[in-house]
């Protein structure tokens, strides 16, 4: 008989006081009917150096002191309009480059793009993520939508891309906000001299004082980010107001505009057709959405809260979201506007006094260089903090999804390494890019269409599935547009896709290697045993012995049991009277990785039985035997039948379907986290 085991002969009773390492950590009430035993280990809690104990604090972090990071609680939530400004440092900062961008991108049509851009903001993308921020509510987005609605492992390749997309939004959102904030600083008149020709190096050092900031923390975001969007909206306004003047005081731009675009296009009917085909090389101002609702609990909500249904924030999020967007597009219509009328278009080239800050020329030009520069002093500071914000989203979204897939290291739900490894790309981004905010514009609309579309698609089947056929019909519509945009986008500027693929591709390579690494781990966050099941490993821990049949579920009958009794006691030499329970794992979804198990205890035809549900049955098993050994004192032992078929077949299912080579893992992962022979469950193979 083939056989193998860690030790051969009985366990030893040990005293129930004595905990295991495996639970340790985590203080454990063994005289509760159900006891929920912790088992993923926190790296904070284990030795090692100085430098490493640095990097993983606030692993989890439960104070908030990081704001946007993977905490559980928000230490602190503001009122919705203060949260709006955190969002806003992201949306309304682009207001420092979209009027250049557009004009650039579509000329002398610029305010007529403009326009179909904000009625597709307020009429599109505010309805869209209105039904986002009811249906996900705890900061998760449109991705955790569509995760729900696409189960397995197609579900989770899905996000992956997803992440892939959100990861370009987010850091394109920090190279190039920096890359303006240092243009707008190098074009100042009071700029020293020595600032020219040094875009790169200058917005490298903005970059590391941001990724600073995380390192040190990032507590006080809102404050800041409430004072700054207050001062740069204020200040917009009144070069915009300023500049309105001016066109209505020289009505001759005005005509000589009407006149070029008649000599360019011909008429009316082609500048809208044109315009409807153009805007999409302005989607830089719809970003902020997703943002918008990454951020949710942070918003202080009301009384009648509750955390299945939490109305209040709900309700605050959606005045977020319509507040910020009817700002933003009062806001891009008059800025689009003003700047096509007073600036030549010559100076919006690359080069051009005008290119990726446009609002600032304007400030300079009919407002002198002491308010340009006070212009250009709160242009920079917003555009740098808008970087922070997109860094609360990757710290927020990547720890959110990565390690529950086993597709990333523990360590990747602490901040400060992310933040290491976040401002590295964004060294390589600006470093390949040259600082260039022409150059990475392409890149951040791809992400930001391509999240806006996933969102709509989530939306629209959201609402099929809920039998509301007017919304599915009209979230459809908005799904085409937004997926037409995302398209044309991608043909007029591949470099978008190509930054994003290059991202999606890292993302699966290191979520291979890594759920292939922590294949043999410890996967359940907690184990609980209930009543019935607490009460047959107590009833065997009483005579010092634990005896374990591992039992694939077949038909149920009476001689399935009887049959598998009687071979296992035959093959494994248990003696007849001694007690046994069979242990069973019904399979679910295999693509999770981080699970918590419910261990029910059950009688099947006069014989004692532990049902689990997991999508992995050697990890499972194993860490339902430590849990016995944890609550019971006794190391137990564990009997199976070897798996039939070619091993190498057997470890691939295994890796896709949580089965195969059953017996031998499940040891390997009791050997990995039991060091100590003697109180390592004990594995019989026959």
């Amino acid at each position: 008989m083939p056989h193998s085991s860690d030790d051969t002969s009985p366990a030893a009773p040990m005293a129930a006081a004595t905990p295991g390492p495996v639970s340790a950590q985590v203080p454990v009430d063994t005289t509760s009917p159900n006891v929920a035993h912790h088992v993923l280990v926190d790296p904070e809690q284990q030795p090692h150096s100085r430098v490493r104990h640095w990097l993983l604090q606030g692993l989890v972090d439960q104070s908030g002191r990081y704001q946007g990071s993977y905490s559980a609680v928000a230490e602190k939530t503001h009122t919705w309009w203060r949260v709006m400004c955190l969002t806003g440092v992201d949306y309304f900062s682009t207001l420092g480059y979209q009027p250049a961008i557009a004009a650039l991108a579509a000329g002398l049509l610029s305010p007529f793009a403009t326009i179909v851009l904000v009625a597709l903001t307020l009429f599109g993308a505010l309805p869209v993520y209105r039904r986002v921020a009811r249906e996900s509510f705890k900061g998760e987005g449109s991705i955790a939508m569509l995760e729900r609605l696409l189960p397995w492992w197609g579900g989770k390749l899905f996000v992956l891309v997803l992440l892939g997309f959100a990861a370009t939004d987010f850091m394109i959102t920090i190279t190039l906000s920096a890359a303006d904030a240092t243009a707008h600083a190098i074009e100042n008149p009071f700029a020293p001299a020595f600032f020219h020709g040094n875009n790169v190096i200058i917005t490298l050092i903005l970059i590391a004082l941001l990724g600073a900031v995380f390192i040190r923390g990032f507590k006080e975001a809102i404050g800041i980010a409430t004072v700054l969007v207050a001062v740069y909206l204020a200040l917009n306004l009144v070069v915009i107001l300023v500049s309105l003047g001016q066109v209505f005081g020289h009505p001759v731009v005005i005509t000589d505009w009407w006149a070029a675009l008649n000599a360019e296009h011909g008429n009316p009917l082609v500048m809208v057709g044109i315009s409807l085909i153009v805007f999409p090389k302005l989607a830089l101002g719809l970003s902020g959405f997703e943002t918008g609702v990454a951020v949710m609990p942070q918003i202080t909500g009301g009384k009648d809260d509750t955390p299945q249904n939490p109305r209040g924030r709900i309700r605050g999020t959606w005045r977020l979201l319509t507040t910020a967007a009817l700002i933003m597009s009062v806001f891009l219509i008059t800025s689009s506007v003003v700047t096509t009328f007073l600036i030549p278009q010559a100076e919006f080239q690359p080069g051009g006094e005008a290119n990726g800050r446009a609002l600032a020329y304007l400030a300079h030009e009919y407002l002198g260089p002491t308010f340009g520069t006070v212009y250009d002093l709160s242009t920079i500071a917003i555009l740098w903090f808008a970087g922070a914000s997109a860094m609360a989203g990757l710290l927020n979204l990547v720890p959110r999804y990565l390690p529950r897939y086993g597709m990333a290291p523990q360590w990747v739900r602490a901040v400060r390494p992310l933040v290491l490894v976040f401002t590295g790309i964004a060294f390589i981004i600006t470093l390949v890019f040259q600082a260039s905010v022409d150059a990475q514009g392409g890149a951040y609309a791809t992400g930001v269409l391509v999240l806006i579309t996933s969102a709509s698609v989530a939306v629209t089947l959201s609402a099929r599935r809920q039998r509301q056929r007017k919304r599915t019909i009209g979230f459809g519509i908005v799904s085409v547009v937004f997926l037409y945009t995302t398209v044309a986008n991608v043909f007029e500027r591949p470099d978008g896709v190509r930054i994003a693929a290059l991202f999606i591709l890292a993302i699966l390579v290191v979520s291979l290697v890594s759920r292939i690494q922590r294949s043999f781990q410890l996967r359940a966050t907690s184990v609980t045993l209930d009543e019935s099941a607490l009460e047959f490993v107590r009833q065997d821990a009483a005579r010092g012995q634990i005896h374990l049949i591992a039992n694939e579920p077949d038909d149920g009958s009476a001689l399935e049991y009887r049959v598998k009794n009687k071979e296992e006691r035959h093959d494994s030499h248990i003696p007849l009277g001694t007690k046994v329970i069979f242990v069973e794992v019904y399979p679910a979804d295999s693509s999770n990785f981080e699970e918590d198990l419910v261990v029910r205890g059950v009688m099947k035809h006069g014989y004692r039985v532990l049902e689990v549900r997991s999508g992995n049955i050697p990890n499972t098993l194993a860490v339902v035997l430590l849990t016995i050994r944890d609550e019971t004192g006794v190391v137990p032992e564990i009997y199976f039948e070897w798996t039939e078929g070619n091993p190498l077949g057997n470890m691939l299912k295994f890796l896709i379907t949580g089965g195969g080579e059953v017996a031998p893992v499940t040891r390997e992962v009791l050997r990995e986290a039991e060091k100590d022979l003697k109180l390592r469950p004990a594995v019989h193979v026959s």
